[in-house]
């Protein structure tokens, strides 16, 4: 047989492609239709975008809700001041913050704790008045020393000043990021100076311990200075570790556990637990079993009594080399972390020296470590703050009994 022939393929031009389907024109009655369809579309687009548009403007009318931020981290940067609070200009003295609004102030201390506590829940507190908050007084020169001292500028991201009136908490607020203003029901200016022991003096001591209370009842730890005080180094590193309630002397016997120590209310570090909430409500409550004293002097009636040793709290009473004052100065400035205007009477001669302080503490900075080392510099004071004898004498007296 012979061999089959081979079927001969078709041979395509390139415009004979352009018959094969999805290359072929399209009918026109389809065109037309994708034409209508595509048309429909842009018109439904058109009247729908608008009217989202005004949906979306009408309903999203609610205020934003304020959530506090978390809480930053030690070594971030500085969190930008609060803005001044605004006051009407046909009313100076407008608080607005009622003293009724109880609910409010308890929300407003919780919220400025949170803010400006460490991460063990501790906070630097201090109080201020009109008295004390006027520009180069003596609150600027607090500020400062935080400033000036070793390891200490960091800590003011954890300071809160609780104001006792509303020119003090004006002042605040254009200097510190964290302010608190106490509002009180007494009849009673807390926001002129107060003389030692006068009652007003005597009811602002009062005031500031039983708020101290709720700040350990919140469950936040303290350091509480008062603003006559120096800052020239971080404390923290020399507090004890077994230490309740650690305060500052303005006599110290050389041990921290011997009750013979003459306290100093301006300066306490407290751990908030069972045992410093109970004792500082039983300090509070014995103002009426001793009228006519302030927190620091009663506070050195009840460290012996047997209530304290039966709530279980351990009192630590620092050493005046490192916690010094006018009364006891700190002798070696390698070793001092704070100094206080203490055993001063008169706003005047604390701030005289208190700035005498800064200056002999600059001087110091500025040497060569060999000569810190060698201890070539005192401080020079007091000065304006020498107390007479017979204001020494009786302090003494009274406090040997």
């Amino acid at each position: 047989m012979g061999r089959q022939r081979r079927a001969t393929l078709p041979q395509f031009s390139v415009t004979s492609l352009r018959r094969f389907r999805g290359n072929s024109p399209l009918p026109s009655s389809r065109a037309s239709a994708l034409r209508r369809a595509a048309a429909a579309l842009l018109l439904a687009a058109a009247v729908t975008l608008p009217c989202a548009v005004l949906y979306r403007a009408a309903v999203d009318t609610t205020a934003p809700v304020y959530v506090p931020r978390a809480r930053r981290p030690l070594l971030e940067w500085d969190p930008p001041p609060l803005p001044p609070a605004e006051v009407p200009e046909e009313d100076g003295d407008f608080d607005p913050f009622p003293t009724g609004d109880l609910d409010s102030e308890d929300l407003r201390l919780e919220l400025v704790l949170q803010e400006a506590s460490m991460d063990n829940k501790t906070v630097i507190l201090t109080t201020l008045n009109a008295a004390w908050a006027s520009p180069g007084s003596v609150i600027d020169l607090f500020i400062d020393s935080f400033h000036r001292g070793v390891g200490t500028s960091s800590l003011l991201r954890h300071l809160v000043i609780v104001a006792f009136d509303w020119k003090a908490y004006k002042r605040c607020v254009k200097i510190h990021p964290y302010c608190f203003a106490l509002t009180t029901t007494e009849d009673v200016d807390f926001s002129q100076e107060k003389r030692f022991q006068t009652a007003g003096y005597l009811r602002m001591m009062w005031k500031r311990l039983d708020f101290l209370r709720l700040v350990l009842e919140k469950g936040y730890s303290f350091v509480f200075s008062d603003a006559d005080i120096m800052w020239f180094r971080n404390p923290f590193p020399v507090f004890y570790s077994d230490g309740d309630f650690q305060i500052a002397c303005d006599h110290y016997v050389g041990n921290a556990t011997d009750l013979r120590n003459i306290a100093n209310g301006g300066f306490n570090y407290v751990k908030s637990n069972d045992q410093s909430i109970e004792f500082y409500k039983f300090w509070y409550s014995s103002r009426f079993r001793y009228p006519g004293y302030h927190d620091q002097d009663v506070f050195n009636f009840i460290k012996h009594d047997p209530y304290t040793t039966d709530i279980g709290l351990t009192i630590k009473f620092l050493s005046t080399s490192y916690f010094g004052g006018i009364c006891e100065p700190s002798r070696d400035l390698n070793k001092v972390c704070t100094m206080h205007a203490n055993c001063c009477i008169g706003q005047q001669s604390k701030i005289h020296d208190l700035r005498i302080m800064m200056e002999d503490w600059m001087n110091y900075m500025s040497m060569p470590p060999s000569l810190k080392s060698f201890g070539a510099l005192s401080w020079r004071v007091p000065q304006n703050c020498r107390c007479d004898a017979s204001f020494d004498s009786s302090f003494m007296v009274f406090y040997d009994k």
